[in-house]
C-alpha cells in the first residue's frame, strides 16, 4: 500500500507532534511495501504473520526514503529510524490528528456484505453534489484506513470510509481513527467466522459503528432483524421495506425482469435485475437525500451506475450471458447471487460456476452444503464447482441437475468451454483466493 502526500508540510508539522521526533527531510508520500518504496518516501515497518518489515530497512533506504517508522532501529543504517511501541497504531494516531484538520461529514461503511458496492454507488451519487474523498481499492483494514484518511485534502467537501474487519476490535480502532459523522451497517451476515467464532460477536462488532455516532447519524437497515437491534445513542434515520421507515422501499418487477425501486413515493426504474444492488439503492438513497442530494440528481446518478468489475457486472460474449461476481464470496451474497441468475428472462440454460468460499470456520462445510441446496432448490441447468470446499456443495445437487467437481482452474476450463453455448446465462462465483475471472478470461479469452 502506498499514497501520496499533497501536503508535505502539514504532514511533517502533523507528524513531529504526534511522534514528538523531528523529520531531518520532507515526506512526499507513505507506504508500508518496501517493493513500492519512492524517493522521499517515509516506510512504516508492520511486523505480520508471515513477514517482518524490518528486515527490508536496507533496500528502503537505498530507494531514497526520508525515513522509516520502526519499533526497532538497525544501527548499522543511516536511514533516519523513528522508533515507536507499535508503527501500526502510531500511524493511526497520526491519520486521526490528520482527520481532525477537516470539519466535513465524515461517512463510515461496514457490514458482512455489500461494503465496497454500496461505497462505489454512494461516491457515483455524492459526486454530483460533493467533492468526495472515499477509500480506494482494498484499504478498509487497520493499515489502508489511517492511509486513506492521510489522502484528504482541502478540496474534499466529505469522506465515504468502508470499514473492514477479520477479528473483534477492528472497527472500533477504525472509528476511533476515522472518527465518523454518519454510518451505515448494510447488513450482518455469517462472513469472516474463522475470526469471530459466531455471528452474535459479528453483530456486536460491526455494531461499534453506529456506537460511536452518540453526536452522529446512524442510519439503520430494518430489513435486518441484527442490524435494527442494535443499541443506538445518536440519531436514527430507517430505510427498509416496510411502511414505518424513514425511507420507506417497495420493489417492483417490470415485464423484462428489470427491477423499479419505489421509494418515499419515488419511482426509480433501475434497469438492473439485481436485487443486491436494489437493496444498496435504498441505503445511499436514504444517506444521499439526508446529506441534502436533490431526488433528480439521485435517480439519475442511480441510473447511470455502472458496477465495478467482479461485482455482479453482466457481460456479454456473443449471445452468452456471463455474471461476473468474482471479486468474492460468503453464504448470503452467494444465495443473492443465485437469485439473481435466476430472474434473468429469456430462454437458455442458467448455469452456476462456485469457487470456494474461505475464512467459515467451523461451519464451512454446512454453509458450503446450503449453496447446493439452493441450486437444487431453483432447478438450475448446471452446477460446476472448484476447490476444497465445494465439494460440499456438488454433494447436494441433485433434481436432473448437469454437475461436477473440479480441482483445478486448468480442468474446469476445458470442460466448460466444451458446455457452454449460446444462449447460456452463467454465474461465476467464490472467495477471491479463489481468483474465479480466471476461469471466466480462460473459457471466453478467444
Amino acid at each position: 500500500m502506498r499514497i501520496d502526500i499533497k501536503y508535505p508540510e502539514r504532514f511533517t508539522a502533523i507528524f513531529e507532534t504526534v511522534t514528538g521526533n523531528k523529520l531531518y527531510h520532507p515526506v512526499l508520500g507513505i507506504t508500508t511495501d518496501s517493493r513500492e518504496i519512492q524517493e522521499n518516501d517515509l516506510y512504516i515497518a508492520l511486523i505480520g504473520e508471515r513477514v517482518d518489515g524490518h528486515s527490508f530497512l536496507g533496500n528502503v533506504e537505498n530507494s531514497g526514503a526520508t525515513a522509516a517508522l520502526v519499533s526497532q532501529i538497525d544501527e548499522s543504517l543511516g536511514l533516519q529510524q523513528i522508533v515507536c511501541d507499535n508503527p501500526l497504531i502510531m500511524i493511526g494516531n497520526i491519520a486521526n490528528a490528520w482527520r481532525k484538520q477537516f470539519d466535513i461529514p465524515v461517512i463510515g461503511i461496514t457490514g458482512s456484505n455489500g461494503k465496497t458496492s454500496t461505497k462505489d454507488l454512494l461516491v457515483h451519487v455524492l459526486q454530483s453534489s460533493y467533492n468526495v474523498h472515499a477509500t480506494q481499492g482494498n484499504f478498509n483494514t487497520t493499515i489502508g484506513l489511517p492511509l486513506t484518511l492521510l489522502q484528504m485534502n482541502n478540496e474534499h467537501s466529505i469522506s465515504i470510509l468502508e470499514m473492514g474487519a477479520s477479528v473483534p476490535g477492528e472497527i472500533d480502532v477504525l472509528c476511533r481513527i476515522a472518527q465518523p459523522t454518519h454510518g451505515v451497517i448494510t447488513n450482518i451476515a455469517p462472513a469472516h467466522l474463522e475470526g469471530f467464532g459466531s455471528i452474535e460477536t459479528i453483530t456486536q462488532e460491526k455494531g461499534a459503528l453506529f456506537r460511536s455516532l452518540e453526536n452522529g447519524i446512524s442510519f439503520v437497515n430494518l430489513a435486518d432483524d441484527k442490524v435494527a437491534g442494535i443499541r443506538i445513542s445518536g440519531k436514527i434515520i430507517t430505510f427498509g421495506l416496510t411502511p414505518e421507515c424513514d425511507f420507506p422501499a417497495d420493489i417492483h418487477q417490470e415485464n423484462n425482469g428489470s427491477l423499479t425501486l419505489i421509494l418515499d413515493s419515488h419511482d426509480i426504474p433501475t434497469g438492473s435485475q439485481n436485487l443486491s444492488f436494489i437493496k444498496n439503492s435504498i441505503a445511499v438513497t436514504a444517506i444521499a437525500v439526508t446529506l441534502g442530494v436533490e431526488w433528480n440528481n439521485v435517480i439519475e446518478r442511480i441510473q447511470s451506475f455502472t458496477p465495478t468489475s467482479g461485482r455482479c457486472q453482466v457481460k456479454q460474449f456473443d449471445d452468452i450471458t456471463v455474471i461476473d461476481d468474482t471479486y468474492n464470496a460468503n453464504l448470503i451474497s452467494s444465495l443473492a447471487a443465485l437469485d439473481y441468475l435466476k430472474s434473468f428472462s429469456g430462454n437458455g440454460r442458467r448455469i452456476f460456476v462456485f469457487g470456494d468460499m474461505f475464512e467459515l470456520g467451523a461451519t464451512s462445510h454446512e454453509q458450503h452444503r446450503k449453496i447446493g441446496k439452493k441450486c437444487t432448490e431453483l432447478e438450475l441447468d448446471g452446477v460446476f464447482t472448484l476447490g476444497q470446499n465445494t465439494i460440499y456443495t456438488d454433494s447436494m445437487i441433485n433434481n436432473g441437475i448437469d454437475h461436477k467437481h473440479f480441482e483445478s482452474h486448468d480442468e474446469l476450463i476445458h470442460s466448460l468451454k466444451e458446455i457452454v453455448h449460446s444462449g447460456d446465462k452463467i454465474l461465476f462465483k467464490g472467495s477471491r483466493g479463489m481468483a474465479m475471472e480466471k476461469v471466466i478470461q480462460g473459457v471466453f479469452a478467444d
